[in-house]
């Protein structure tokens, strides 16, 4: 009896390990989610800059008023017969 208690002590503990160690097994099943989290976080950032730069490329195949826009904050160009006044503050 004792022998039979021992062999099954004995699976027991190696069915342990490989549950929790083993290939496939729970602590690399949690790296495994830890890691498609994180990349699911990344196509979702991913996802919502591409949707911001769709949206501009869109904005700027429509019209000039973006393209004008664009050129009066970025490169500071003014329209022809407009007065440009600079405010210097203190």
């Amino acid at each position: 009896m004792k022998i039979l208690l021992s062999i099954i002590t004995v699976l027991i503990i190696l069915l342990q390990y490989r549950l929790w160690y083993g290939d496939g097994g729970i602590k690399e099943i949690q790296a495994y989610q830890q890691r498609l989290d994180d990349l699911n976080v990344q196509v979702e950032e991913n996802r919502e800059r591409n949707e911001a730069l769709y949206a501009e490329v869109k904005d700027l195949r429509k019209g000039q008023e973006a393209l004008e826009e664009r050129a009066r904050d970025e490169l500071g160009m003014i329209r022809k017969g407009e007065t440009f006044f600079q405010v210097i503050e203190r």
